[in-house]
């Protein structure tokens, strides 16, 4: 039963990972449930007031890194506010629109067609701005599968 009950866990911080791709998946929920489900199928007692704020700290960071890596992508190739909005709903609608290329696709076409839209600016500089946002979720996935593997090891080191 022990082994069900990890494997579970498991799953439970694998789904976190899909999520990196599939932004729908709330990544940081499935790591928590995790932690929670550990807690009530084996005990709470590793998890100190240590733990739980460094576990909240590194939300707090996983957070401002998925923003901050959108918003600099974006920025950084010229972009507006509208560029941002337009291109986290196409890393939203992509990858259901276009299963496996849509992560990419989504931001990308969501920042070309809201800086033509909104600022109307050219094709060239919307598919600038449209690399940037691709460039944004890239460095955005690195980063929070870093601080999500970061989190995961310290839950290990804990309880084990």
């Amino acid at each position: 039963m022990e082994a069900i009950n990890w494997i579970i866990i498991g799953v439970l911080f694998v789904i976190a990972f899909v999520g990196l791709v599939y932004p729908i998946i709330p990544s940081v929920l499935f790591i928590a449930a995790g932690f929670v489900l550990y807690g009530f199928l084996f005990s709470f007692e590793p998890f100190s007031w240590l733990f739980w704020s460094i576990q909240i700290l590194f939300v707090i960071l996983l957070f401002t890194a998925d923003y901050a890596a959108n918003l600099i992508g974006v920025k950084k190739y010229g972009g507006s506010k509208a560029g941002i909005w337009g291109s986290t709903i196409g890393l939203l609608v992509g990858p259901f629109v276009i299963p496996v290329l849509g992560i990419l696709i989504g931001p990308f076409l969501g920042a070309v067609i809201a800086e033509v839209a909104v600022h109307r600016k050219n094709l060239k500089e919307a598919a600038k701005v449209g690399f940037g946002s691709v460039v944004g979720f890239v460095s955005s996935v690195v980063t929070k599968g870093i601080i999500q593997a970061i989190m995961i090891i310290y839950f290990f080191f804990v309880v084990l």
